[in-house]
C-alpha cells in the first residue's frame, strides 16, 4: 500500500488536539500543511472520511468514564490484503464485518463507514507495498480512533497469516470499542453489559467444537490500569531510564519511541501514559503513527508517538525532541534529548521511586507488578503536590485553588523548583479545574494521600515520644 492509497483513505481527514469534556483544538501550524498534503494527493475522489487519528491516553470527559450497560466492543472486522484492482500490489480490505449494522440512518452510516476506513491505515501502518509471505510472527498492539465530537474507539488488532501452505497474505481481526479494557477482549464477547470495577461477570458461551464454555472475568479494581501491561516497558529500559523518561512526560514534552515491533508501541506508549495517574495526559498521543502522518512529529505541541524504527529517518526535525529507542540491543536507549531530564526530579524522590521498583520479583505476574509499579510512582505525586486539598476556598457552589498558600505550603524545599514547573502543566491545570468542581472528593488518590499524611503524623508521634521517654 503507497502513499498516495493511504493519502486517498485520509482525505480530508481532521487531525486535532484531544481536550477536556471532548472540547478539540487544531494545531493550526503543523497540521494545516498536513492538511494540504492530503488534498494534493492525486486521485482523491472520496472526501468523506472525517475519522481523526488523534488519540487520548485516558478518557479526559464524563461521557467516556461512564461504561456501565455499554456492549464488550462494538465491532469485529477481519481486514485482509487483497489484490488492487488495477493488479499492481496489495491493499486492506475488509473482508468480515460483525455486526453488519444494515438497518441504519443516513448519518450513522456515513459515521460508520468512516470508521472503517480508518480502521485499514492503523491495522496497516507500514505504508509499504505488501506482498505474500511463508512466514510471519503474528503480534498483537492496540490503537485509539478520537472522532471530531471527542468520543473515541480503541481498536484491539492481531495480525497473523493465515493457515496454510505456500505464500499467503496478511490478516488483521480487530476489534472496535468504546471501552479501553484491552485485556478482556481476547475472548469474542459482546451480548453482556460491561462490569464495574473490581466487579465480576459470568458468561456463558458456546464454542463450535468444543461445547458450552462458562467464563468469569473481573475488571480490576483499579480501573486506570486495566489496559496496561508494565512487562514491556521494563524490559525495554532500565529502572533509571523509565524514571527519566517519566520526568519528561510530567513535563509535557515532546517524545518519541521507536520500535520495529506494532506490540512493544503501543503496550509501552499505554504503560508511560497509566505513570501519570492521577493525572491525565492531555496532548497529542498516538500509539502507532503510520507513514502517512509522520508529518505529525513537526507538531510543535507536546506529544506521546510511537514510530516504526524503518521511519526514524522520516523524523528531520529533532530539536526539542525525546527519542526513545526500544529496540533490542540498541546502542543507546535515548537517540536524541533535551539534556535536564536527571535534574528536574528531586533527588530523594527518584530514590524512592527507585528503592520501590527494586522490590519487585522477576516471575511477577500483571497485576502484582501493575500496582507494585503505580503505586511507587504515586509516591511522587503524594510527596510533592499531595497537599493540594488542603488549598481549597469556597466560592459560591463551588470551590477556588488557592495556588499561592499551596506552593508556601510544600513540605521540602527541596521540591519547590518540580512543584512550580508541573503546576504550569495542562494535566495539573485540568485536575485542578475537575477538583472545583467537587463538593466532597473521596477518589481513590485522596485516600492515598489522607493514609500518607496519617502515617506521617504516627511516625512524628513515635518520634516525639521516643524522645520525651529518653
Amino acid at each position: 500500500m503507497n502513499d498516495r492509497d493511504q493519502l486517498h483513505t485520509l482525505s480530508n481527514c481532521d487531525i486535532l488536539v484531544c481536550q477536556t469534556d471532548g472540547a478539540m483544538k487544531k494545531i493550526s501550524s503543523m497540521f494545516s500543511t498536513l492538511q494540504e498534503k492530503l488534498h494534493r494527493a492525486k486521485g482523491v475522489s472520496d472526501a468523506s472520511t472525517h475519522q481523526t487519528v488523534q488519540a487520548s491516553a485516558a478518557p479526559p470527559s464524563a461521557r467516556d468514564r461512564t461504561h456501565m450497560g455499554q456492549l464488550f466492543f462494538e465491532y469485529l472486522l477481519v481486514v485482509s490484503l487483497k489484490k488492487r484492482r488495477d493488479g499492481d500490489g496489495y491493499e486492506p480490505q475488509i473482508t468480515y464485518q460483525f455486526p453488519k449494522r444494515e438497518v441504519m440512518g443516513r448519518l450513522q452510516r456515513e459515521e460508520e463507514e468512516r470508521c472503517m476506513k480508518a480502521v485499514h491505515l492503523f491495522c496497516f501502518p507500514e505504508g509499504i507495498n505488501w506482498a505474500p509471505l511463508t512466514q510471519y510472527r503474528s503480534e498483537t498492539f492496540s490503537f485509539v480512533l478520537t472522532e471530531v465530537d471527542g468520543s473515541r474507539r480503541n481498536g484491539y488488532c492481531r495480525r497473523l497469516l493465515p493457515s496454510g501452505s505456500g505464500a499467503r497474505t496478511l490478516e488483521a481481526y480487530c476489534i472496535i470499542s468504546r471501552v479501553a479494557c484491552f485485556g478482556l477482549f481476547s475472548k469474542s464477547l459482546r451480548e453482556s453489559p460491561l462490569p464495574a470495577p473490581g466487579n465480576t461477570i459470568t458468561i456463558t458461551s458456546f464454542i463450535p467444537e468444543s461445547g458450552t464454555e462458562v467464563i468469569s472475568l473481573t475488571r480490576p479494581a483499579d480501573s486506570w490500569l486495566e489496559h496496561v501491561d508494565f512487562h514491556t516497558l521494563f524490559r525495554c529500559l532500565t529502572d533509571e531510564e523509565v524514571l527519566l523518561v517519566f520526568t519528561a512526560v510530567v513535563m509535557e514534552r515532546r517524545i518519541v519511541f521507536i520500535s520495529e515491533e506494532l506490540s512493544t508501541l503501543s503496550q509501552v506508549l499505554h504503560a508511560v501514559a497509566a505513570l501519570l495517574y492521577p493525572f491525565v495526559w492531555q496532548h497529542t498521543f498516538i500509539s502507532i503513527v503510520p507513514k502517512v502522518l509522520i508529518d505529525v512529529c513537526s507538531a510543535p505541541t507536546p506529544y506521546l508517538l510511537g514510530v516504526q524504527k524503518n521511519m526514524l529517518e522520516l523524523i528531520t526535525d529533532r530539536s526539542d525532541l525525546l527519542i526513545v529507542d526500544l529496540s533490542n540491543g540498541a546502542k543507546t536507549k535515548f537517540i536524541t534529548k533535551l539534556g535536564d531530564e536527571e535534574s528536574i526530579l528531586p533527588v530523594k524522590l527518584k530514590e524512592e521511586v527507585l528503592l520501590a521498583l527494586s522490590a519487585r520479583k522477576h516471575n511477577a505476574c500483571t497485576d502484582e507488578l501493575n500496582r507494585l509499579v503505580s503505586e511507587a510512582f504515586l509516591l511522587v505525586f503524594i510527596r510533592s503536590v499531595g497537599h493540594f486539598s488542603q488549598h481549597f476556598k469556597r466560592c459560591g457552589s463551588g470551590r477556588q485553588f488557592q495556588k499561592k498558600s499551596f506552593l508556601k505550603a510544600v513540605e521540602h524545599k527541596s521540591h519547590l523548583n518540580f512543584v512550580t514547573q508541573f503546576i504550569q502543566t495542562q494535566m495539573f491545570d485540568l485536575f485542578i479545574q475537575e477538583e472545583e468542581t467537587q463538593t466532597n472528593p473521596n477518589g481513590f488518590f485522596h485516600r492515598e494521600v489522607s493514609e500518607y499524611h496519617d502515617r506521617r503524623k504516627r511516625e512524628k508521634t513515635k518520634t516525639f515520644v521516643r524522645g520525651v521517654v529518653i
